[in-house]
């Protein structure tokens, strides 16, 4: 990840924009981390990455519930199916 002011990025927005296609460019003010900017291709995929982890969170939270589950037969006749 490359740092920059937020002095230099608000100085070449459309360069600082160019980095972030590359690699992620944290922008920072007096030293601390204030925002980030990535490729949106790259959020997408992080987008997606976190579904797939709660998705797979929810699935193993499922399985440790104790609790009696209710056939597949019995939840398609309840829907009509």
């Amino acid at each position: 990840m490359t740092d920059i002011s937020i002095t230099q990025a608000r100085a070449d927005l459309a360069e600082t924009i160019k980095k972030a296609r590359k690699r992620p460019v944290c922008i920072t003010s007096r030293g601390e981390a204030q925002a980030v900017i990535i490729d949106p291709s790259l959020y997408e995929k992080m987008l997606e990455a976190l579904e797939e982890i709660e998705d797979l969170t929810a699935y193993d939270e499922a399985m440790a519930d104790p609790s009696p589950s209710i056939p597949w037969e019995q939840v398609k006749r309840d829907l009509g199916i």
